[in-house]
C-alpha cells in the first residue's frame, strides 16, 4: 500500500500514524511545503520518504491536508497526477468551495470530500497522535460522485480507524461547522485578546487562570495560517454566528445592568441542557 500526505502536520500526520498502525506493511509518503516538516516527519516516523506529485500516479491513498486556501489549487494538482485507482481525499474544515473548485475535474470520480471532526490546538509534524480519529465523526460530502469501488475503498479505511461516517451536503456542513467549531475558535481567540489587553501584567493572568479560563482559551493557540483561511471561505456563515451570538452577549450585558438576575438564572439554567445534549452524543459515540 502507498499512502501519500500532502500537508505534514496534526490532521494528516495523525491519519498516516492510525493507516500505519493498520497496514504495517504499507509505505508513508510525504510532500509539505516547508523542507523542515518532511524531515521532522521522517525523524518521528509519522512517514517513511518524501515523495513529488509525479509519484502519485502508484498512489493507492492521497491525503491532502493543507490550510484550505491552499487546498484550491492543490486539490486539482493532485487530481491531475493520481492514477485510475487512486482516492484523494480532502480533510478541511470548509467543503462547499473545495467541491466547486473540482466539480467538472476529469477526475472528480477519484476524489472524496471529507472532514474529520477531531483535532488539538497544536500543529506540525509533531502534533500527529495515533488514535486521534477513534470514536470521531467523519462529515462526508458528495459521496455519490465519487466512483463506488473508490468510495468503498476510503469507507473501509475510516471505519477500520474508527470514524463514524456522517453524510451531509457541502452547504449544509458549513452552516453546522460555523457553530460548532469556527464560533468556538473565534470566542476563544478574542476572549484571549480581551484579557491580554486588560491584563498587562502578565503575572496576574497566569496567577488567577483557572482550568475554566484555561480550557476557554486553549483555541486561541491554533493555527492563524490554518484558521484565517477558514473564516474567510465560510465568510457567510460565520457572519450568521458571530451576530447571533453578539444578539445573546449584548441581552446578557442588559441584564446586568438593570439589575434582571432572575433573567440572568433562568438563561444559564435554560442553557444547562446542553450537558443532556453532549452527554447523548458521548453516548452515541461509544
Amino acid at each position: 500500500m502507498n499512502v501519500h500526505v500532502i500537508g505534514i502536520g496534526l490532521i494528516g500526520g495523525s491519519l498516516v500514524l492510525d493507516i500505519k498502525a493498520l497496514h504495517p506493511e504499507a509505505t508513508i509518503y510525504g510532500i509539505d511545503a516547508n523542507p523542515k516538516h518532511v524531515q521532522e516527519a521522517i525523524a518521528l516516523g509519522v512517514i517513511d520518504k518524501e515523495s513529488n506529485y509525479e509519484d502519485l500516479a502508484t498512489a493507492d491513498f492521497v491525503i491532502v491536508s493543507v490550510p484550505v486556501d491552499v487546498a484550491m489549487t492543490v486539490l486539482p494538482e493532485v487530481l491531475h497526477h493520481i492514477g485510475d485507482k487512486t482516492i484523494v481525499f480532502e480533510v478541511g474544515s470548509t467543503k462547499t468551495p473545495i467541491c466547486e473548485v473540482v466539480a467538472h475535474h476529469p477526475k472528480r470520480r477519484n476524489f472524496i470530500a471529507t472532514h474529520p471532526i477531531a483535532g488539538t490546538e497544536f500543529s506540525g509534524p509533531s502534533a500527529a497522535i495515533k488514535g486521534l480519529y477513534q470514536g470521531k465523526t467523519n462529515i462526508i460530502c458528495e459521496v455519490e460522485k465519487t466512483a463506488f469501488k473508490l468510495q468503498e475503498k476510503a469507507l473501509e479505511l475510516f471505519k477500520n480507524i474508527g470514524m463514524r461516517i456522517r453524510y451531509m451536503d457541502p452547504k449544509s456542513h458549513d452552516k453546522h461547522i460555523a457553530y460548532v467549531s469556527h464560533l468556538s475558535h473565534i470566542s476563544s481567540f478574542m476572549l484571549g485578546k480581551t484579557v491580554m489587553n486588560k491584563e498587562k501584567d502578565e503575572q496576574d493572568i497566569f496567577d488567577m487562570a483557572g482550568s475554566g479560563f484555561e480550557s476557554t482559551v486553549r483555541l486561541a493557540k491554533s493555527s492563524p495560517a490554518m484558521w484565517t483561511p477558514i473564516f474567510k471561505q465560510n465568510k457567510k456563515h460565520v457572519v450568521e454566528t458571530l451576530e447571533e451570538y453578539i444578539a445573546n452577549l449584548t441581552q446578557f450585558k442588559d441584564w446586568l445592568e438593570a439589575d434582571d438576575y432572575q433573567a440572568i438564572f433562568n438563561e444559564m439554567e435554560s442553557t444547562n441542557k446542553i450537558k443532556e445534549i453532549l452527554n447523548g452524543i458521548t453516548t452515541i459515540k461509544k
